[in-house]
């Protein structure tokens, strides 16, 4: 049995290892327990490795459209492999610069699979084979998520791939079936339709997106469709077979039966809470199918043990969400006073042109009976700097309710937005009117800007734009 800990965390994903540092700036003694790489499923197989494609595929398309800038490219050569080699460079920075940061806060990393045994003591096989115990006084959960496998016959195959085999693959594929309509899906898709892939994405509902406002999704639908990328609605994948050259899909639509053939199957239909190898049953702590339950102060139904992160109820899957939540447990557990509050979190989709949101969709808000409901829009083909860097797709869309006319719902898709929606997510949390950011002056020429004409456009007018 080793020294005692106040704080043992289980998983080093973007919950866990922040919920240790900031254990660790608090002065109590931590240890994180992490079964394969520090930084989990975001940092190795999500949204670092993604965005590096993403920037990839984005350069791709900004040379092939240089030439309006004056620049005159006879070829453009380029490789996927190298593409791939400055992906690994950035995911070994990012993850080694996380294990110099619990090093250097005295937070213990045993690397191996963690049990919590009781609220006071966790068995850990270590990758050695070697298992220990040890005691600690509060455990917090960040054991994330997993893909979500449908009963679809054929899944089973080679060449139909997840996204963490998709961000690994070695060559570009001529063409790729990507089943699913959500947030990986369509980043995914983008990335791959961008360089060169032919993509269909083949999903099952009438819409992409579900979280998202209906509006900016067609738009974004739109713009994907006109870059290639082909999208089928209302279809479900019956069953997936081998064929001469990959794999063929047979899809129900409503003409009936088709069959699409495609190199690659990128599936991508959600994720799932996972425990890991915690028996929660036995320790006592209440979840469901959506995850563990938790308070607002990240407690489980049992005294001394916390869940941050994908793993808790309900699932946000966003590794901001789990920071934050990681920081909520901890800094509860060391006698602060701290909540966590799910209704203003921002959610960003890096396809090109991205999408960004927070707070209420302009559906959720009429479904929910808000009066005297007024919607600001402001396009980014009427904003100057949009125009200066070629990139004047989509419009900042602004919700507004009440006689004052407070922020419940702000929508970007453009350029930056998941930049841009920080300034949405600070009028929505803090109950700002839309005359406030009217109000406010932003600098020109800058993309903020646009944000401000949308605002202008519910009480007053927008100025670079026809009038209401």
């Amino acid at each position: 049995m080793s020294e005692k800990y106040q704080v043992t965390i289980i998983g080093g994903g973007p919950g866990g290892y922040l919920a240790a540092l900031r254990a660790a700036s608090l002065g109590l003694k931590t240890a994180v327990v992490e079964k394969e790489k520090l930084g989990g499923v975001c940092l190795n197989h999500g949204c670092i490795p993604t965005k590096v494609l993403t920037h990839g595929a984005s350069l791709y398309r900004r040379f092939h459209a240089a030439g309006e800038f004056g620049f005159d490219f006879q070829s453009i050569d380029f490789s996927f492999g190298r593409l791939q080699e400055k992906k690994k460079a950035v995911v070994k920075e990012l993850t080694d610069h996380v294990g110099v940061l619990l090093e250097n806060s005295r937070v213990e990393v045993f690397f191996g699979k963690a049990k919590a045994v009781n609220p006071n003591l966790v068995s850990i096989v270590l990758a050695s084979g070697e298992e220990i115990k040890i005691e600690t006084e509060n455990i917090i959960l960040a054991t994330g998520s997993e893909e979500i496998f449908p009963p679809t016959p054929g899944l089973d195959l080679p060449g139909v791939i997840t996204s963490w085999e998709a961000l690994a693959l070695d060559e570009l594929p001529e063409t790729m079936a990507v089943i699913g309509g959500g947030v990986i899906a369509l980043e995914m898709a983008s990335i791959f339709s961008t360089l060169g892939t032919k993509v269909t994405i083949v999903h099952r509902s009438e819409r992409l997106l579900r979280r998202m406002d209906l509006e900016m999704v067609r738009r974004l639908s739109t713009y994907l469709r006109k870059s290639g990328l082909q999208i089928m609605m209302n279809t479900p994948v019956e069953k997936i077979e081998e064929n001469d050259d990959g794999l063929k899909l047979t899809v129900a639509t409503k003409k009936g039966q088709e069959v699409l053939e495609a190199e690659k199957v990128l599936l991508s239909v959600g994720r799932k809470a996972t425990f890991g190898d915690q028996d929660l049953n036995a320790l006592g702590v209440e979840y469901d199918k959506e995850g563990i339950k938790v308070n607002s102060k990240m407690e489980t139904t049992v005294p001394g043990i916390y869940a941050a992160g994908d793993v808790t109820a309900p699932g946000y899957f966003l590794a901001h969400v789990a920071y934050h939540q990681g920081l909520i447990a901890v800094e509860n557990i060391a006698g602060i006073d701290a909540h966590f509050d799910g209704s203003v979190v921002p959610a960003c989709l890096f396809t090109d042109p991205e999408l960004a949101c927070v707070g209420l969709s302009e559906e959720e808000a009429r479904e929910k009976g808000f009066e005297n409901l007024q919607i600001g829009k402001f396009p980014f083909s009427a904003c100057g700097k949009a125009a200066t860097q070629g990139e004047d797709e989509g419009a900042v869309k602004i919700i507004a309710a009440g006689n004052e006319q407070k922020v419940i719902g702000v929508h970007i898709l453009g350029p930056h937005a998941s930049d841009l929606i920080q300034e949405g997510s600070l009028a929505v949390a803090r109950g700002a009117v839309a005359a406030e950011l009217a109000e406010l002056i932003h600098p020109h020429p800058t993309l903020s800007e646009s944000v401000w004409e949308a605002a202008m456009s519910i009480n007053k007018a927008p100025l670079h734009f026809g009038r209401r």
